[in-house]
């Protein structure tokens, strides 16, 4: 009798402990979901943006700033290529390769802007720990545009790596692209198709890694790292 009852109680053991590894790797899996998930989420709801047109009531140094009624005319050469070297204010350099061929409306308008002084003195205003860094605000509010906006393009490139630029829009795939762009610190392939992707840094990812994080809801006292120049190389 003795027997049979440590049989049983071995066989017990034999189910009980087999279906208690399978729960908790179970439980395992469905945390690791759900904080990638959150993760992801959290991102997301920072996605990089222009908001919509600026009300010069509220903002009335506007008035100085450079504004064009459309969009420039096409003055590239797509069969060329080009490159876009930012100056900070603080020190450094980096480099970045404009995808001409690809996104020609997109780099036309971003060569134009850069040769006309446009970007000199704006600011990197919202920097986000391993996502993105937004600049190209002429009012630093995340509000500001160049007095034109023109539509998406597909360029074919996703978001797959660190140092990718693109624009920022107040509406994917929709003619809401005027004069911010932003650049990745790592992957983000949730943003693949939403944003006109037009060049990639070639040269002192350190240097963007080192702007200096902002979020514009938490530090409204901190302007931002400051763009002193950029300038376009045509070869």
């Amino acid at each position: 009798m003795a027997n049979k009852q440590i049989e049983k109680k071995k066989n017990l053991k034999t189910v009980f402990y087999p279906i208690v590894i399978i729960l908790l790797a179970v439980l395992a899996v469905i945390l690791i979901i759900f904080m990638t998930q959150n993760s992801k989420a959290e991102l997301q709801a920072h996605l990089p943006e222009e908001s919509g047109n600026v009300d010069p009531m509220a903002t009335p140094y506007l008035v100085d700033e450079k504004q064009y009624s459309s969009a420039p005319p096409m003055l590239i050469d797509t069969t060329r290529k080009y490159s876009a070297t930012f100056t900070l204010a603080k020190g450094g350099t980096f480099t970045v390769e404009l995808y001409a061929d690809k996104a020609p409306v997109t780099v036309n308008s971003f060569v134009f802007l850069a040769r006309q002084g446009f970007y000199d003195g704006t600011t990197f205003h919202r920097v986000l720990e391993d996502f993105m860094a937004q600049g190209g605000d002429p009012t630093g509010t995340g509000m500001g545009h160049p007095g034109y906006k023109f539509e998406y393009e597909d360029s074919g490139f996703t978001f797959d790596k660190e140092g990718v630029l693109a624009m920022a829009n107040s509406g994917p795939q929709t003619a809401t692209n005027g004069s911010q762009f932003f650049i990745t610190f790592g992957p983000t392939e949730f943003l693949d198709g939403g944003y006109t992707i037009f060049g990639q840094v070639t040269d002192g990812m350190n240097v963007v890694n080192n702007i200096t994080r902002r979020d514009p809801e938490t530090r409204p006292d901190f302007d931002g790292d400051m763009v002193e120049s950029v300038v376009i190389t045509e070869e």
